[in-house]
């Protein structure tokens, strides 16, 4: 889900070369390249896409979201049942087993739903909230009863987050030690991580389908510097790298040893606003920055074409999209206009900016040319992303361009976080309404596809009207590989079928 947020390793580019990353040589082990280091392997205390991209091989679930990005398919649970009224579900478990080799149980699975519920540092509780009781009636088989009928609640158990972990491994071991070094239901097995530097996973020889995985293992090495991990990517010394910029696509098209993939996604960037702080709290101010930033040109100089002015939080091709959402025009004068019947003037805000990442410097220098345009100063702090993502949360901004990727099909989930008024106060944006909120809570509960379509519509026009944040653009998933590499693939949520790729 996320940048969703970034927690980037402090690693200088020298120290990634020094490291030997060069690899890639080695066999069966794929040697991925990424912006960020892991921040726990606590499936519930994290809402970042560089964990739970992760997790997805750590970790399996209950029911899973296929390749195509656009079903649900059976997970752990081998199948499941629903009852007339919609308020209890029945799952069979299959025959699986932990990392340790311990049975993967009801209980286990029970206890996982419980947790992501009622822990206290659980980040999505709000979306679980809805099961009433989740039981182990036989080793094999999962009861879950839920408080009322939920329309995303299947896809909700597809979620990272939701991950089955091991009940009796993470009592013996505490909380802790478990994020450090999980038991692992999934793919792969956390064999070590170097804080800063690496993630190493093995092979799950316990892992239920570990006849389909072909790899001996999977290194995610952190190389915060864009250009140096596609120059690492090139000389050989990675197997593959995930954030190529927009700026080096066509460059390592050419390149006759690599592979470079655009894979559809639900990603959307966006400018987040604190509208906790002074003049950005009138709505005024907000539409006034809407009409001051030319998205086009920030598309067409950063994109290089190949992301889409964004009109809504609701990704382009996902659930409920509406595609006739407002979209503001670029006109200084009108957002001159604004501000002056906000009766602001000399607006300074300060703008977090991830320094390193490429794109989002780009953009934040656009965006403070734009807003002078209008009398807005925006000045820019360039910080390292080991420090952004708290400074979010404890409201240490004015605007900050992040980004999303969805992780589960249904549209509850980034519309809980981003306006439903939950524990994260409004992906940190502090954007207040109760009639989007009760809304959001509303649209959870329907069940009628038709009347449930019509709510996300309404909720993407008010949260909208009310500029809760700024649309930017939509785009693609850029990632490279080797060509010795094949199956190297990552759906519209974000998931990387690891399980399924070959280094020969």
């Amino acid at each position: 889900m996320l940048k969703k947020w970034m927690k980037i390793g402090l690693v200088s580019v020298m120290t990634s070369l020094s490291a030997g990353i060069g690899i890639a040589e080695a066999a069966g082990v794929l040697t991925i390249g990424r912006r960020e280091d892991s921040s726990t392997f606590d499936p519930i205390k994290t809402a970042q896409n560089i964990d739970f991209w992760v997790f997805s091989n750590v970790y399996d679930v209950l029911v899973r979201v296929d390749k195509t990005g656009t079903r649900l398919e059976p997970g752990l649970a081998e199948s499941w049942a629903v009852s007339d009224d919609g308020l209890t579900y029945t799952f069979k478990m299959r025959d699986a087993k932990f990392s340790d080799g311990s049975p993967i149980t009801a209980e286990d699975a029970a206890f996982s739903l419980i947790r992501i519920r009622d822990n206290e540092g659980s980040l999505w509780s709000d979306s679980y909230k809805v099961i009433d009781t989740a039981e182990a009636a036989d080793p094999k088989t999962l009861v879950i009863r839920l408080a009322s009928p939920s329309a995303p609640f299947l896809s909700t158990l597809a979620m990272p987050g939701a991950s089955i972990i091991s009940k009796a491994g993470i009592e013996s071991l505490g909380e802790e030690t478990y994020a450090e070094s999980p038991i692992a239901s999934g793919a792969f097995v956390v064999k070590e991580w170097r804080r800063g530097d690496r993630v190493i996973l093995e092979k799950n020889p316990n892992f239920w389908e570990a006849d389909r995985v072909s790899l001996d293992g999977v290194e995610w090495i952190s190389v915060p510097d864009d250009n140096t991990r596609m120059l690492n990517v090139q000389a050989g010394q990675l197997d593959a790298a995930i954030f190529v910029p927009f700026s080096r696509v066509e460059e390592l098209k050419k390149d006759p040893n690599l592979t470079v993939h655009l894979d559809t996604s639900t990603r959307e960037d966006h400018l987040l606003i604190n509208h906790s702080h002074g003049d950005l709290g009138k709505k005024e101010a907000r539409e006034a920055l809407d009409y001051a930033i030319d998205k086009k040109a920030v598309v067409d100089t950063v994109t290089f074409g190949l992301g889409d002015v964004a009109n809504s939080f609701v990704p382009k091709g996902a659930l409920y999209y509406y595609a006739d959402n407002l979209q503001r025009p670029y006109d200084p004068e009108k957002a001159k206009e604004l501000l002056t019947v906000a009766g602001v003037s000399n607006l300074t805000l300060d703008y977090l900016v991830n320094a390193g990442n490429e794109v989002d410097e780009q953009i934040a220098v656009l965006l403070q040319q734009q807003l002078r345009k209008v009398g807005i100063t925006v000045n820019l702090q360039k910080m390292d992303p080991s420090q952004t993502w708290d400074m979010l949360v404890a409201g240490d901004y004015d605007l900050s361009v992040m980004y999303w990727t969805n992780d589960i099909l249904d549209p509850d989930q980034k519309t809980t976080f981003v306006v439903g008024h939950d524990a994260n106060m409004n992906y940190m944006t502090r954007y207040e309404n109760d009639r989007v909120k009760d809304l959001v809570a509303a649209a959870r509960l329907e069940m009628d596809p038709a009347k449930r379509e019509q709510m996300y519509i309404d909720i993407q026009k008010m949260a909208k009207d009310d500029v809760h944040w700024i649309d930017l653009y939509y785009s693609p998933y850029i990632n490279v590989s080797r060509k010795n590499i094949e199956n190297f693939y990552q759906n519209p949520l974000g998931r990387f079928f690891l399980e399924d790729t070959v280094k020969n």
